[in-house]
């Protein structure tokens, strides 16, 4: 499944699967402006780094396409893309693959999407790559049976160009014959774990269930899971690596619990430019998310929230990083 792609129709578009209406339906938005890029990005229709990464680049693709066909200045194209990169703040990938392809703006619409439509491609080889390396890891040191693991938040097609981080080892895994059963973490407060990787995971054939965030410490001391396996938005020079909320109390109980946990994701999700997690802006996000439910309210009128969008988890808690190139011990003060 291709989570996003860019078609010449409708005077060129991106389409993507709308990612707030799973499982419940499967629909493609047609994105024909930055502003409805931007809208789609923070709305969260689209989401997932590898994805953001590939949304960026594409978006400075129809960018390109809408400065020719309107006649642009260099004002409005320089603000367009300010606006698209800061779209969202944590996840590098958006910024980077905007960075990616902006350069080549003053060549043409049709250089600038080629090249994102290359690092479409790339995203989706370099998804299997470091699938393979993360099974091999995973049955190297849990040892050749089926295996029972637990993810946090979603990292599959949906979140990537295609295939997946760090559901992309437990699809690897499930292929070889090696998945007994995945833990998926509901993911509070907007559920991208009961809604979208439970929904991959039945697509894929791959038994499951369904455990509140709560819960999840607790199946792991319970001795129900044999390792955790998460993807990243970004991460820092010394490994430190922001994901999801509730990224770091896992990685703190599976580590008291003497279990394996990974970090899948792409060589761009690593920002050299930062020496640890301390320089990572975290998103905070509308109270709105925490106080309502499918737009009902569960808490008293006026009730404020704590809502970050990501924590950071440190490099200390981290068994390896896996990226497409190779395996990174930060644990042990290895720097990327």
């Amino acid at each position: 499944m291709k989570s996003i792609e860019f078609t010449s129709n409708e005077g060129g578009a991106i389409l993507l699967v709308d990612q707030r209406l799973l499982p419940h339906e499967k629909k493609i938005l047609i994105i024909k402006s930055n502003s409805e890029l931007i809208a789609a990005i923070q709305s969260l229709a689209v989401r997932g780094a590898p994805a953001l990464g590939v949304a960026g680049a594409l978006g400075v693709g129809l960018i390109a396409l809408r400065s020719e066909q309107n006649g642009w200045s260099q004002q409005q194209i320089s603000q367009a893309l300010v606006d698209l990169r800061s779209a969202r703040p944590t996840a590098v990938n958006l910024a980077w693959g905007v960075d990616q392809v902006s350069p080549l703006i003053s060549s043409g619409s049709k250089l600038v999407l080629e090249a994102a439509m290359a690092i479409s491609q790339a995203d989706g080889l370099a998804n299997r790559a470091m699938s393979k390396l993360g099974a091999a890891y995973l049955l190297e040191k849990c040892g050749q049976k089926r295996l029972r693991i637990l993810t946090h938040c979603n990292t599959g097609a949906l979140a990537t160009s295609q295939w997946g981080t760090a559901l992309g080892v437990i699809t690897e895994l499930h292929q070889q014959g090696y998945i007994k059963e995945v833990f998926a973490d509901e993911t509070r407060p907007l559920l991208q774990g009961s809604r979208l990787t439970a929904w991959e995971l039945s697509e894929l054939g791959i038994e499951y269930r369904i455990l509140p965030d709560g819960a999840a410490a607790s199946a792991l001391f319970a001795g129900l899971i044999d390792a955790v396996v998460i993807g990243a938005d970004r991460i820092a020079r010394n490994g430190d690596t922001a994901n999801k909320i509730g990224s770091l109390g896992l990685a703190i109980a599976a580590q008291a619990a003497n279990i394996p946990f990974l970090v899948i994701a792409p060589e761009s999700t690593i920002d050299r430019s930062i020496a640890d997690g301390s320089k990572i802006e975290i998103e905070f996000r509308a109270d709105s998310e925490v106080t309502h439910f499918a737009g009902l309210p569960v808490a008293p009128v006026g009730a404020k929230s704590y809502n970050p969008a990501f924590d950071v988890t440190l490099s200390k808690f981290i068994t390896a990083i896996i990226t497409e190139k190779q395996l990174y011990h930060v644990s042990e003060g290895v720097e990327l």
